[in-house]
């Protein structure tokens, strides 16, 4: 009996999640959270209506599934929970709603944070090092962030720079495993054009650094494959029209990834 019980609650479960979100996506909008859309992100001025629409209610479900957590005495108000959540959902529009399965909570900081890392050199000594961060994402379902870059990252949806939309394509690039820079794409053929087009950016913005040559694309994506990726898609979403000119290839493989094609919007 103990061992049909488990049985069910293990297959059953899928079920009742999504039952569960349904009921969630059926409830109005509260409209406090459409008045922080409004003050607070730009970006969803410029969405199409049925996109807006399929945000708000991924907003619901995102905050209903994920526990939000204020470090260094902040105390997390649903301006914080709906400008993280806004900015984290336009990742999953038109695309399969998992809703980072692996994420279950979003640590906020004031403003940017020190992160200390043990470093162990080719002699065997260990040393501590500490780097000043404004977001992290963790495969054991973590993300942390500043709320001040948060902040930031919303009001100006065209410099290219966003913390959240790094974070979390860090944590669709994490669904797998460790972030190597290849989420999981609609077919297992695709991955053979996705390594293609992406070693060749990347080896092109190397040498562009290297050159000294002025680029679109931050340099921090030149760190590795993870990050380059992670980097694109807030080129990706903020600045379609120059990534879409001077790397078109590009444009198309995250336009295809990402289910969506932020030039219409415009």
């Amino acid at each position: 009996m103990l061992t049909i019980l488990i049985s069910g609650f293990i297959f059953g479960q899928p079920y009742y999640q999504r039952w569960q979100r349904q009921r969630i996506r059926a409830r109005p909008f509260p409209e406090p959270w459409r008045q922080i859309l409004k003050k607070r992100l730009p970006y969803y001025r410029a969405l199409p209506t049925d996109l807006q629409l399929q945000l708000k209610k991924h907003i619901q479900v995102f905050i209903a599934e994920k526990d939000f957590i204020g470090c260094a005495g902040l105390i997390v108000t649903d301006e914080m929970r709906v400008t993280i959540a806004a900015q984290a959902c336009l990742l999953l529009l038109n695309r399969p709603n998992h809703y980072f399965p692996q994420l279950r909570s979003i640590l906020i900081y004031p403003a940017a944070f020190i992160v200390a890392n043990a470093q162990q050199d080719a002699a065997g000594l260990v040393s501590e090092q500490r780097r000043i961060l404004s977001g992290e994402s963790w495969q054991q379902g973590r993300v942390i962030l500043s709320w001040q870059d948060t902040l930031a990252g919303a009001a100006n949806p065209k410099d290219g720079h966003n913390v959240v939309i790094h974070e979390f394509a860090h944590q669709l690039d994490q669904e797998h495993g460790n972030a190597q820079g290849a989420p999981l794409l609609q077919r297992s053929s695709d991955y053979q054009q996705w390594s293609q087009v992406m070693q060749q950016a990347f080896d092109q913005l190397r040498w562009q650094l290297q050159q000294g040559q002025p680029v679109l694309i931050d340099p921090y994506a030149a760190t590795n494959p993870a990050e380059f990726f992670a980097v694109l898609s807030e080129v990706f979403f903020e600045q379609s029209d120059e990534l879409a000119k001077q790397h078109p290839a590009l444009y198309q493989q995250l336009s295809y990834f990402y289910r969506l094609d932020p030039l219409s919007w415009h």
